[in-house]
């Protein structure tokens, strides 16, 4: 999949951005369209005069519509095709400032360190290739001490042998060869808890990540083999290579920039229309409220330092049965210009759903019976069977979406699961008839089907 970046020479068009999500996704044009426009102008803002740069405010999105018809699935894939620092949350976790639970402010400091990571293992594979040849000089070193300087064969001689045992090292004849290796250990940090408001986890971390440099680091020597032992010193030679300011620099950067946070269940916090301002109502306001200069755009202190949240992209999604986005704080409100409704999966779209995307479900479970040498051939009537089951159960029980097809597609290859080590290896082919025999029972039993599907 190709990624856009702000650095890119030739980024993604929105039509190429869509076509990039139609490969794992079923329908939801007008949702993909909204959200291919959303990430190209992260390009486009990259590219005006900077003095107007920091004018351009992000088109954060609402999507509207029920669970299991692809809102999660349209931000994930966004944020990977883009490759940029991306968080999924419940809006419902969150607590007012003041009360038990998570503040807003720890989804920036948790967007932050998934960004480090990120750029940490980027780093790390520039710095690959050095790191292992200092891993190989070390490893050489540990099998052929270096003599003592004069001493006599020192010289041409010991240059030969350490030639040779490189050459032997890198055919893989070494591997099971025992070495003796001193290793650096992180002492424990003592366990410290902190019982406090919302917002004191960081404090927490912070605390711990303090007393554990307080305390020497220290040295164990292991017996390990030259394949164990060739990992070890690669990792600790990465960790030398890598400019832990500068993957922080970069990081931060990247969170401003590009970040994205996709706050899921964004009705709950909603009050719904008709309902007193007392109880619950009242703390979930005071969640929009502490929401909102974030949103709007604030400073978050973190352990890497200050981020600015102005241009992170927000999207949020609900499914809005009792309340509506019009119960959201009017300011919350203008913070999400574009609203998008997704349209409910139809039983064709589910049939699409089990064979079309990249990651089908049928494909799926085909490469997993292939483990076991059984190979599953899915008849075209089967699967339009499954489908029409799995929407007729969404119609007469929860609608839970294409999520649905998931517990229909295990209960219907539960027994051939189950089997497959003792028959293999063998072709079983799924018809249509084969789908109604496992799942007739559990469709007919409405109260069944309800607990079982």
């Amino acid at each position: 999949m190709k990624a856009l970046t702000s650095g890119d020479f030739q980024p993604l068009t929105p039509r190429q951005i869509v076509s990039e999500l139609d490969k794992y996704i079923i329908g939801q044009d007008k949702a993909k369209r909204s959200v291919a426009i959303a990430l190209r102008n992260r390009w486009r803002r990259q590219q005006v005069p900077e003095d107007l740069r920091d004018e351009i405010a992000p088109k954060n999105i609402i999507m509207i519509g029920p669970t299991g018809v692809g809102k999660t699935e349209i931000a994930r894939r966004l944020a990977r095709l883009a490759k940029s620092p991306f968080l999924k949350i419940e809006a419902s976790k969150f607590t007012e400032v003041g009360y038990v639970g998570r503040d807003v402010e720890s989804m920036i400091r948790d967007l932050t360190h998934l960004a480090v990571d990120m750029v940490k293992a980027e780093e790390k594979q520039k710095v690959e290739e050095k790191a292992r040849f200092q891993a190989e000089e070390r490893l050489l070193d540990l099998l052929i001490p270096p003599r003592p300087v004069g001493a006599v064969g020192e010289g041409a001689d010991s240059s030969e042998t350490r030639e040779r045992f490189r050459q032997m090292l890198r055919d893989g004849k070494l591997e099971d060869r025992f070495v003796e290796l001193e290793i650096s250990q992180k002492p424990a940090a003592p366990m410290v808890e902190i019982f406090a408001a919302a917002g004191m986890e960081e404090m927490q971390s912070n605390l711990q990540d303090m007393l554990s440099n307080v305390f020497p680091r220290k040295k164990k020597r292991r017996r390990v083999t030259v394949k164990e032992a060739r990992k070890i010193l690669e990792q600790e030679a990465a960790g030398r290579l890598i400019d832990m300011d500068k993957v922080v620099e970069k990081a931060v950067a990247r969170v401003e920039q590009s970040g994205i946070i996709f706050l899921d269940e964004i009705d709950k916090i909603a009050a719904g229309s008709g309902v007193g301002k007392g109880g619950p109502d009242v703390s979930r306001e005071g969640v929009q409220r502490d929401l909102l200069p974030i949103v709007e755009g604030t400073s978050v202190h973190t352990k890497y330092g200050i981020v600015r949240t102005d241009h992170i992209l927000f999207m949020a999604s609900g499914a809005f049965h009792v309340a509506k986005p019009s119960d959201l704080l009017p300011e919350l409100q203008g913070r999400f210009p574009i609203r998008v409704e997704l349209d409910s999966l139809t039983q064709e779209d589910f049939a699409r759903i089990l064979t079309e995307p990249e990651n089908a479900l049928v494909t799926q479970y085909k490469a997993l019976m292939a483990t076991e040498n059984i190979e599953l051939v899915f008849e075209k009537d089967a699967i339009d069977e499954i489908a029409r089951i799995a929407f007729e159960v969404n119609s007469r029980t929860e609608n839970i979406g294409a999520r649905r097809l998931h517990t229909v597609m295990e209960r219907l290859l539960e027994e051939i699961s189950f089997e497959a080590p003792d028959v293999a290896p063998q072709t079983i082919n799924i018809t249509a008839g084969y789908v109604q025999e496992k799942l007739a029972d559990i469709l007919d039993d409405q109260d069944l089907s309800r607990f079982i599907l």
